[in-house]
């Protein structure tokens, strides 16, 4: 065969091979179209061989995000408010169950007359010095005792009422009535007011 067939031969052979390059369909790129029996790709993630788009993973439950430990912060603050309120409030319960307690046990023990109100004074004074400050209330007797009574919770029940009693009645040498059950009374308001 002579160069100038064999050069015959070639060129359609090329031109076909530049033809196949050609775009099948108007709009198609010149790249994308195959060589003659080549399969074509059924769309172009499988030709440039992409993969579908892929989520992360959930986030784990820990570690907590700020905003729960923000919220863990003002719990464990809101509880420990809590607890001590309820700490010091169980504290003054027993304390008052206590001091009435006693202001019981005043009755129980059979005082009557000046014993009985020399005691509740007494007592009264103990809870007053553990309430109020000492300089206002140690050297408090007689009618400026009753006053400071009356002041702290009394209602005019000490100066006026059945308290009247605590300004003398311990120093008294006989007391003609006392109303024993009423300066109880009295003194438990007054205590469970104060303690």
């Amino acid at each position: 065969m002579s160069a100038s067939a064999e050069h015959d031969a070639r060129v359609p052979a090329a031109g076909r091979s530049l033809q196949s390059l050609q775009p099948e369909q108007p709009g198609q790129s010149p790249v994308l179209a195959s060589a003659p029996g080549v399969d074509q790709p059924a769309s172009i993630g499988e030709r440039l061989d992409l993969r579908d788009i892929h989520l992360p993973a959930e986030p784990g439950f820990w570690p907590p995000a700020p905003g729960w430990w923000l919220l863990f912060a003002l719990l464990m603050a809101w509880a420990f408010w809590l607890g001590r309120l309820g700490w010091r409030r169980y504290r003054q319960w027993r304390r008052r169950r206590r001091i009435l307690g006693e202001l019981g046990r005043l009755r129980a023990r059979g005082l009557q007359g000046p014993a009985l109100i020399a005691a509740v004074s007494a007592l009264l004074k103990r809870v007053a010095l553990s309430r109020y400050p000492r300089a206002e209330v140690a050297a408090l007797t007689g009618e400026a005792w009753v006053a400071f009574l009356d002041r702290s919770g009394g209602d005019g029940r000490f100066a006026r009422g059945a308290g009247r009693v605590l300004a003398e009645g311990a120093y008294a040498p006989a007391i003609a009535e006392i109303d024993e059950q009423a300066l109880l009374t009295v003194a438990r308001d007054w205590l469970r007011r104060n303690s």
